[in-house]
């Protein structure tokens, strides 16, 4: 990641269906739309659900209502051996290959490809052994937030902390909160983690978007992105303007695809859109100083007004405030001075409209 540059993931997550072909084709349109990165996710489906567990609302309307979770992701899992290919793919088109881990085996498998940092999943925020291992990768973290308190942000953070700087897991939560009242442990976090915002519902209703709560985030002290589940561009781009160093958004070849992310991702000219959007919006922000801008000095000329003879004066005369108004005259003394030249000695003759000078 860069200063001033904000870090766009496009989310292919899951939506590959399962197809090599649909994976390399979703590489390939998130390079086309000038996105940082392209991330996947990597899961043992046994391993993240049991057989029994129920599909989330959202996943009930966009897959078979009647199929368990577990054989929905069964159907979805990133095979191991498609990771490499798809990391090259990558880097060939000049962006960074991401994926999300969801149980410690496959956390283990993605610290052999090197991954430039973990994004860590809004579900795995209270997954204190996972969450644990991630930070002891010892790579920068993202960390996600949807459905989650302040209460378990903080927790997380601490839990963060505690692997950064412990020796061995904690043996129990006392542990991780006396390390958390340590401020060199609180500071070990400044430029290795993100925190996102999030809402964790596909599509996310605007009435619950809570675009406000980044500044609460802020209160950490820590950069603050956005992960965005709502349709359409707008609010990813708002997030930006609200200050977000990170933008996070599902994108999918087709949204009437089968599989439950499908809907309320971007389809590739969207995700192109949003990416330039951000961009435009980026150089939009500049540096918060409030001054002339290079292109506005010959404007400024032109369009700022000057002290002028609001009628014919002699030489000699003693200037009374009916003599003078403004006008732009593309030089001369500054209407902000009509009121110093008030009693002052008229040099020489000026006709109506001509500048006046001290």
């Amino acid at each position: 990641m860069k200063p001033n540059h904000v870090y766009v993931i496009a989310e292919a997550g899951v939506n590959h269906n399962g197809d090599y072909e649909l994976a390399c084709a979703l590489v390939d349109r998130a390079a086309d739309a000038g996105a940082d990165a392209v991330k996947f996710q990597t899961f043992e489906a046994k391993k993240l659900a049991t057989r029994h567990v129920p599909k989330a609302g959202y996943q009930r309307e966009t897959t078979d209502a009647a199929e368990s979770q577990l054989d929905m992701l069964l159907k979805l899992e990133l095979p191991r051996a498609w990771h490499a290919d798809l990391q090259e793919r990558a880097r060939s088109r000049g962006i960074q290959f991401l994926s999300t881990a969801f149980d410690s085996g496959s956390l283990d498998f993605l610290e052999e490809l090197d991954m430039p940092f973990y994004k860590v999943p809004s579900g795995e925020l209270t997954n204190g052994p996972l969450l644990w291992q991630f930070a002891r990768q010892r790579r920068p973290l993202v960390v996600s937030t949807g459905m989650a308190t302040m209460s378990e942000v903080e927790q997380a953070l601490a839990v963060i902390a505690h692997a950064f700087n412990a020796d061995s897991e904690p043996v129990d939560e006392t542990a991780i909160w006396r390390g958390w009242s340590q401020p060199e442990w609180r500071a070990s976090l400044r430029g290795r983690v993100t925190l996102l915002h999030c809402t964790s519902q596909y599509p996310t209703p605007m009435s619950e978007v809570n675009l406000n709560a980044m500044d609460t985030l802020a209160a950490y002290g820590l950069p603050v992105g956005y992960s965005d589940h709502t349709e359409g561009i707008l609010i990813p781009v708002a997030a930006v303007a609200r200050g977000a160093t990170l933008i996070e958004k599902h994108f999918t070849l087709d949204r009437a695809m089968p599989g439950p992310d499908h809907r309320a991702s971007l389809e590739p000219d969207e995700l192109t859109m949003m990416v330039h959007q951000i961009r435009e919006l980026q150089l939009a922000m500049g540096d918060g100083a409030k001054c002339p801008q290079p292109s506005e000095w010959n404007t400024r000329q032109a369009a700022r007004q000057q002290v002028v003879a609001a009628r014919p004066i002699v030489a000699g005369k003693k200037l009374v405030r009916e003599d003078l108004t403004t006008a732009r005259s593309g030089a001369g003394v500054p209407a902000m001075s009509l009121w110093r030249l008030v009693g002052t000695i008229a040099r020489k003759d000026v006709a109506e409209g001509d500048l006046i000078s001290l």
